[in-house]
């Protein structure tokens, strides 16, 4: 039997692209469930992967993505979800953390089986992300108080979606990682 992984999706953002001025406030609601779920992921020795877009700079790492943001006028959303010195990072550039990433060799390596899925945004990346680990047979759990979506409406589908189609368990991210002891 395998075991779980946190996959925070995209949350290292400067926020200057198309449809932010309309995903702001969705990504404002979740910042403190994701911190949550890292503090208890990170508490309970759950590995997390930061899998993040490369925002079209083929020469970035991790360190630089980072940097760029925090010295952005959103910096207040990244802080608190920042890597720590255990957490893994993968570069992505299109909206599947799988899509052309060395992602599904990580997860072998590390003998996981099931994700946990949390980020931006619902109807796009994580949507596409849940969809590559359902065909890769990995098992998906979804906080829906985690995800942050541009509209309503279609992060709505697209959980129902997930739930149904691709057998994802959503829940609220207070039952993931109860408090270590």
């Amino acid at each position: 039997m395998g075991k779980t992984a946190l996959i925070v999706i995209d949350m290292i953002n400067t926020y200057d692209h198309d449809d932010a001025e309309l995903l702001l406030p969705s990504v404002r609601t979740v910042v403190p469930n994701i911190a949550g779920l890292l503090d208890r992921a990170r508490k309970n020795d759950v590995p997390v992967v930061y899998v993040n877009d490369n925002f079209g700079e083929w020469r970035s790492h991790h360190g630089e993505v980072l940097d760029r943001a925090l010295a952005g006028p959103h910096a207040d959303l990244v802080e608190p979800l920042k890597p720590d010195d255990t957490s893994l990072f993968v570069l992505k550039a299109r909206h599947s953390v799988f899509f052309e990433t060395p992602l599904s060799y990580l997860l072998g390596q590390l003998d996981i089986d099931r994700l946990v899925l949390c980020g931006q945004v619902t109807e796009q990346c994580v949507l596409y992300s849940a969809l590559d680990a359902h065909i890769r047979h990995l098992e998906v759990t979804v906080p829906r108080d985690a995800v942050a979506p541009i509209h309503e409406d279609l992060a709505d589908a697209a959980l129902r979606m997930m739930e149904r189609n691709m057998n994802a368990h959503l829940c609220d991210s207070r039952e993931l990682w109860q408090a270590a002891r």
